[in-house]
């Protein structure tokens, strides 16, 4: 079996994959049961309820479609965006709403420096923003920036708050609340080791109902697609039957292996593991120490002439290990995820591999 050090699609557990092994149709009474199971355990994850107001949307297709269906929908034709970007999927956000004709105002970072809260703040008090999007965990290089105290100052300021927390909910922890999110978006085949097909949104009731009427999209309507699952508990188009029946299970097996908190501490486990591991063969990580994430890390390429890294990556997916391109614009790097179904002995096993490689290539 091949072992993923991706940031997504992920290893998965045998059970996640046999969750698949059964035919439901989109109108069947089972089947709208595991959409509403699925919808208020994501708000648990979140630390809310419907109660409190808030609402899980689940859209079909990969992470991005989510983003977008967000920015299409959320965003009325006379608002105006900033958008913090640090990495490539900060980018991607600017692009959407590029196409989308929306204004916007883009903050750029050094792709290894935090989305600094004091910058933020000055560029709140000189504009009239209406909506603010960060990435959670900028999968570029993994770095965490800090949506907590962002989420401070656009509650300050009035400014309706979008993360895109992909790569980070279900195992950094996070309250829609106390961090006055009033859009998060993520994916079934990251942290909560489910597999690809559907993101989901967790927004508040109220910035869902202001949606209603002013998508600039069919298919990607947020509010629409909402009215459908809880008017009828049905998708308004064909829903990924097999990747939700896959994603109840990987749900069940979070709080099985002791919720949120619990699987956080197996990554970071591994995120250590794997980085003491790569130091000690000289490898060197992109981010300083203390802008670190645990999700995926970013390694610079060796300086020898011997390191080539499509023949590093072809070498290590011989043995049975996947890692990640680099995704920097200005440095060469190669990333390893430590989420999935990995443990420790799993990142041993990788980094024995990279060690048997990197003598084979002699660098």
């Amino acid at each position: 079996m091949k072992l993923l050090f991706t940031p997504g699609p992920l290893t998965t557990s045998k059970t996640v994959k046999a969750a698949m092994q059964v035919d439901l149709g989109s109108r069947d009474t089972e089947f709208m049961q595991v959409v509403r199971e699925i919808r208020s355990e994501l708000l648990a994850l979140g630390g809310v309820t419907q109660q409190d107001g808030y609402e899980a949307v689940l859209m079909q297709g990969a992470g991005t479609f989510g983003i977008e269906s967000v920015i299409s929908s959320a965003i009325p034709k006379d608002g105006r965006l900033i958008l913090l970007v640090n990495g490539a999927y900060g980018e991607r956000m600017a692009k959407i709403a590029e196409i989308h004709g929306i204004s916007t105002q883009i903050i750029r970072f050094g792709e290894d420096e935090i989305t600094d809260p004091e910058i933020v703040r000055d560029a709140l008090n000189g504009g009239n923003y209406t909506h603010l999007g960060v990435v959670h965990c900028e999968t570029t290089t993994g770095i965490f920036n800090p949506v907590t105290e962002i989420g401070a100052l656009c509650a300050e300021f009035g400014v309706t708050y979008i993360v895109d927390s992909m790569s980070a909910f279900g195992a950094v922890p996070l309250n829609l609340t106390t961090s006055h999110i009033d859009f998060l978006v993520s994916s079934a085949n990251k942290c909560i080791e489910g597999v690809p097909g559907f993101s989901f949104i967790l927004c508040k009731h109220s910035k869902l109902m202001a949606a209603e009427g002013q998508s600039r999209t069919l298919s990607l309507d947020l509010h629409a697609q909402w009215f459908g699952l809880e008017s009828k508990g049905q998708f308004r188009f064909t829903p990924p039957t097999h990747t939700l029946l896959a994603f109840r299970q990987a749900l069940r097996e979070l709080a099985a292996e002791g919720g949120l908190e619990k699987r956080a501490e197996r990554y970071q486990s591994n995120f250590l593991t794997l980085l003491k591991g790569m130091e000690k063969m000289g490898f060197i990580p992109y981010l300083p120490k203390d802008r670190r994430g645990y999700i995926i890390n970013s390694f610079l390429y060796p300086s020898s002439s011997a390191f080539d890294f499509e023949r590093f990556y072809n070498l290590l997916n011989e043995r049975g290990f996947a890692i990640y391109p680099g995704k920097l614009s200005q440095v060469d790097c190669f990333r390893i995820g430590n989420i999935g179904q990995l443990k420790k002995k799993h990142i041993r096993g990788l980094l024995e591999a990279i060690s048997e490689v990197k003598a084979i290539m002699g660098f």
